[in-house]
């Protein structure tokens, strides 16, 4: 078989490995300095009292029946067993120190930040841009919900088994040979991802986007004239992966079941997604007034927003396709971003929410390449830019640091995080309804029943928070009121 595996030979050289160390001990102190109090935090009434805190399986420990119901439950609407088993051996750990549970999220997300730094610099040769795109999706301020929340267990454990595949394919793309060992430890590690949180179905486009840049197999198969037709090798190779897939797909609709009229016609579906799309955008570049449980938007979308937002998503994927040869990491991180937000952007059921800061977790990675390659190009055109580049990033870097840490403060117990979210939210009656609850829990039954009254003044057919408006008035003595929201 003829050597399609060697990394290219116009890549640099990685630096040496004491600057390597010194990055990854970087982005090791980083994560601390962001997410390191969320050990003095508790759980949130978001899912994590039904995932983790109340659920009787996670409490039993790791038994045979626990790991059964792991492969088989699709509590909470989804079908993740490794996750589920990871809050099982938490809880036995940590028991109801909610501290320890958050604990494991910020090291799963330690560890991926420096697995996705080495594989970067395996594949590309780039040790400071490596260790750049590195650093924005280490501190960046969306990965506050996935790192800050326990029930997002899911994000930061798929999200270092896909960290683990990319290095296991940079090390398969190395070799002379074929290598079956190597190969299988891409598909193990893949299916281990699979089964943390299914969004991870997009990784066999991601490794064909690697294939073509940087590790450039396409043009190199091209170069060799090689029969079958080359384009064919990278792709064939993908198949397992490409059903593994498919199967994750079909295991998802059954453990959603989302009712399909919940998403409304393809045409409000198509434009909330170009919607969503450039929502995703701004919040990279400008990431304030971030909050959880952001309600559906109605059907009937405005005309120019949804034009707007084509706009701008057509004149990005034009530009990218500027001279894809000469300058090929524009089109990879741009399609690497777009392609893995794609199963969560709202054309197909997935879930109850139009958008959440957490779907961009692995897709954010791609436009950290665009920035951290595109600086890098910058000086080796212009050498005397390197300074300026280094600073700027280094401000970057502090600055994104500085407002992660500020949002993380906001998830440290449920009333201080429904409180923010209803100041950066409007209409939002599903943030109503869970400050309700959680100053309830907390015997503020007056004001809890006026959160759930703001709720159903939103969206008076909302059930649980007239049930939790009944529960609140029988629990004040208020009891003919509590039977007409019971009803």
């Amino acid at each position: 078989m003829p050597d399609v595996h060697h990394n290219p030979p116009n890549e640099k050289k990685p630096g040496n490995a004491g600057q390597a160390l010194a990055v990854c001990l970087f982005l090791l102190l980083a994560v601390a300095i962001v997410f390191g109090r969320t050990v003095e935090h508790d759980f949130i009434n978001l899912d994590d009292d039904m995932g983790v805190s109340e659920n009787p399986w996670v409490h039993e420990g790791l038994t045979a029946d626990s790991i059964r119901w792991a492969f088989t439950s699709r509590h909470l609407g989804n079908w993740d067993p490794i996750t589920w088993i990871s809050h099982i051996i938490d809880w036995r750990l940590y028991g109801d120190n909610a501290g320890g549970h958050h604990l494991t999220n910020v090291l799963l997300h330690a560890a991926a930040a420096v697995l996705l730094f080495l594989a970067l610099r395996a594949m590309t040769g780039r040790l400071w841009p490596s260790a750049l795109a590195a650093a924005l999706f280490a501190v960046h301020p969306l990965q506050v919900e996935s790192v800050a929340w326990v029930t997002a267990r899911k994000d930061v454990l798929s999200g270092f088994f896909f960290m683990l595949a990319l290095l296991a394919y940079a090390a398969y793309a190395r070799c002379e040979r074929f290598s079956l060992g190597r190969y299988l430890a891409v598909i193990v590690l893949f299916a281990l991802g699979l089964m943390s949180k299914p969004m991870l179905v997009t990784l066999p486009c991601v490794l064909l986007l690697l294939d073509y840049w940087p590790l450039r197999r396409f043009a190199r198969l091209r170069s060799l004239g090689d029969d079958p037709p080359p384009l064919w090798r990278p792709i064939v190779e993908k198949i397992p992966l490409f059903l593994l897939a498919i199967a994750c797909c079909i295991v998802t609709v059954w453990a959603q079941q989302v009712p399909e009229h919940e998403y409304g016609p393809w045409r409000s579906r198509v434009g909330n997604a170009a919607i969503s799309y450039a929502d995703y955008l701004v919040r990279y570049f400008h990431p304030v007034d971030l909050a959880p449980l952001a309600p559906r938007t109605a059907f009937d979308l405005p005309l120019g927003r949804v034009v707007g937002a084509f706009s701008i998503l057509l004149l990005i994927s034009g530009a990218v396709l500027l001279r894809p040869r000469k300058r090929p990491y524009p089109l990879v991180g741009w399609l690497w971003f777009a392609g893995m937000l794609f199963p969560v952007i709202g054309l197909v059921p997935f879930g109850t929410q139009a958008a959440a800061d957490r779907f961009t977790y692995l897709p954010q990675i791609g436009l950290g390449i665009v920035l951290a390659w595109g600086a890098a190009e910058l000086c080796d055109t212009w050498p005397k830019l390197r300074r300026v580049c280094a600073a700027a990033s280094i401000a970057a870097i502090v600055a994104l640091m500085a407002v992660a840490a500020r949002q993380t403060a906001y998830w440290r117990d449920s009333e201080t995080l429904w409180n923010r979210t209803l100041a950066c939210t409007a209409n939002n009656y599903m943030a109503h309804n869970s400050l309700g609850n959680a100053l309830a829990a907390r015997g503020k039954y007056t004001e809890a029943a006026d959160q759930y009254r703001k709720a159903i003044e939103l969206l008076p057919e909302f059930a649980s928070a007239h049930y939790n408006l009944g529960l609140t008035q029988a629990r004040r003595g208020r009891l003919d009121e509590a039977v007409a929201h019971y009803r």
